[in-house]
């Protein structure tokens, strides 16, 4: 590498370090429910990010991983496979560096995340999403850029050990509570690399953190669970997951089951009556995702309150629901898909008023 090309590096790091700096730590939100007055329950907000979302935190990481690897020089286009959270994210940092950038996304990706996209001066690629794997792959060899691939590099590219990772940020803004060291934390799945972060960032610390679990929740199409369950590797969907960002039709190599205590399906049905009640509750419209994480948090916190158990649980606000107004929250499209959200509505306000959350079958 020339003095030039390793000063343009240095350059761009000390940019993405500068930014990071600048950005202070996402809260930690604890909710109140009152049938439940012995677990506590807390959103990790990862929607304040710069960019909006959890994503953020592995784009940033990603941009790092490629600069001191030598892949991303100046002027390298930056391509990525996204369902659009990821592709946000990336398009803010390849913005700040100055990089050309291309989403390769699905066609179904929600119009506002393909406007974020552009707004950061991302370029959009829509194809089928059994298409984005290989097309990133054609493109950044066409165009001598860099293939990102998130579904590969996610669980590798986060220092899970030290410190300014979730894991660690989450357990430092416990410290003070209650119950400071969580019974579980409760996240979903789109590359597997939040879950690999937590799940060895407990077993790596485990005189503080020994009694802490951890639960991946998936939802519908999604062959994670199976492959939890199973151990295959090879398994695939023909379907893909309608919420958008996490579950996958095949096995991402970020996905580690193995540092996963718990695994649960979640309808998506059940996601999207989330969002719309927890919009009651905290005055905000949240990201599908989030509604998955709060309905498979809800089941652990019923089967603790059964159990008489006291303690503490972690879940994530992943982005906002801003990005979904034309499906999540738009009551046509819900009927269009034939969603019906009301025996998990009703079950919710079950679990509200009795600390129970009713089993639908």
């Amino acid at each position: 590498m020339t003095i030039e090309a390793r000063h343009w590096v240095n350059t761009a790091i000390q940019q993405i370090e500068a930014d990071f700096k600048r950005s202070a730590d996402t809260h930690l939100i604890k909710l109140d429910i009152p049938s439940v007055p012995n677990i506590d329950l807390y959103f990790k907000d990862e929607s304040t990010h710069p960019s909006g979302s959890l994503k953020h935190r592995l784009a940033r990481s990603l941009f790092l991983y490629g600069l001191c690897n030598g892949w991303i020089k100046k002027d390298t286009p930056i391509i990525e496979a996204s369902s659009g959270s990821t592709a946000i994210s990336e398009a803010y940092f390849a913005r700040l560096l100055g990089l050309p950038f291309i989403a390769v996304i699905p066609k179904t990706t929600a119009p506002q995340k393909i406007a974020q996209i552009e707004f950061y001066g991302g370029q959009c690629h829509l194809v089928s999403p059994d298409q984005i794997y290989a097309e990133s792959e054609r493109l950044a060899k066409e165009l001598n850029g860099h293939y990102m691939d998130q579904f590969t590099f996610a669980e590798r590219v986060t220092d899970w050990r030290g410190n300014n990772n979730i894991a660690d940020s989450i357990f430092r803004q416990m410290s003070a509570e209650r119950y400071p060291v969580p019974n579980w934390i409760v996240v979903s799945a789109g590359t597997g690399g939040t879950s690999a972060t937590i799940g060895r960032y407990i077993r790596y610390h485990p005189q503080r953190h020994h009694n802490t679990q951890l639960a991946v929740v998936d939802p519908e199409h999604s062959v994670f669970i199976d492959y939890y369950q199973s151990g295959d590797a090879s398994l695939t969907s023909h379907q893909c997951s309608r919420i958008e960002g996490i579950g996958r039709p095949r096995v991402e190599p970020s996905f580690i089951a193995t540092v996963i205590d718990r695994m649960q399906r979640i309808p998506d049905a059940a996601s999207f009556a989330s969002i719309h009640f927890l919009e009651k509750i905290l005055g905000r419209k949240l990201g599908g995702s989030t509604g998955t994480n709060f309905y498979g948090t809800l089941q652990i916190v019923s089967e603790m309150q059964q159990r008489g158990e006291h303690g503490s649980i972690v879940t994530l606000i992943c982005d906002s629901g801003d990005r979904y107004l034309n499906t999540y929250y738009n009551d046509q499209w819900l009927k269009d898909q034939q969603f019906d959200l009301v025996p998990y509505t009703q079950a919710l306000e079950s679990f509200w008023n009795t600390g129970y959350l009713p089993n639908i079958q």
